[in-house]
């Protein structure tokens, strides 16, 4: 499939799934609350004040976040209309969300001391684009927290990506490649980034803290 047919697939999945997204009724979909542990406690370790969530659906993390941490400045961007639009029925202050593409992220540069991207990296067909458009929005020392779906062995994530993957994108999904932890330090280092941190944790969990060098 093309870039935009696998975006296409995942507009049409989450608009599907925008409403009940969040609700007992979400399915597959409450998996992602696995993650927000993990997220908070990376950011526990490092004040910020701008934080930017990548494919931040309905702003579950958001929400969560701004209860936390209410005097901190938030942003939310996903590809899905309704989602961002289900997010703003919330309606946080001091929290902006946004329709958009996080493989070209609409912000000015040096933008935030933090990216989060919780189970939204494995929809997206270019990922290099991705690590390149957090590089260039972060502030010099800032991090990207990367949490997605792995496997520990190259071959159980090619049996994902060659025999599940497939199936999915039958089944309705847009969902394009898993990786493994060496594949995203690649991606890192072409984008300028640090990977700090590189692990396969638990529920098939890629756990990835990657920083942008501060300037000289």
């Amino acid at each position: 499939m093309t870039d935009k047919e696998y975006k296409a697939l995942s507009i049409k999945e989450f608009s599907k799934a925008a409403k009940v997204y969040e609700t007992d009724e979400a399915g597959v979909y409450k998996m992602c609350k696995k993650d927000y542990p993990d997220v908070l406690a990376e950011l526990e370790r490092e004040d910020f004040t701008d934080l930017l969530d990548c494919g931040c659906g309905t702003a579950p993390m958001l929400t969560l976040l701004k209860q936390k941490y209410p005097n901190k400045r938030y942003t939310g961007i996903d590809l899905t209309p309704e989602m961002i639009e289900v997010a703003r029925a919330k309606r946080m202050p001091g929290v902006e969300l946004v329709v958009g593409d996080c493989e070209q992220l609409p912000f000015a540069d040096a933008s935030f001391d933090a990216v989060i991207c919780c189970q939204s990296f494995h929809h997206y067909p270019n990922a290099q684009a991705f690590f390149d458009s957090v590089h260039r929005v972060l502030r010099p020392g800032g991090r990207l927290i990367l949490r997605d779906m792995t496997a520990k062995s190259a071959a159980a994530r090619w049996f994902m990506n060659h025999v599940e993957m497939p199936i999915i994108n039958l089944a309705g999904h847009g969902d394009v490649h898993v990786y493994g932890v060496d594949e995203v330090r690649e991606m890192c280092d072409r984008a300028g980034l640090r990977l700090e941190r590189g692990e396969k944790r638990g529920f098939f969990r890629l756990h990835c803290v990657a920083r942008k060098p501060k300037e000289a």
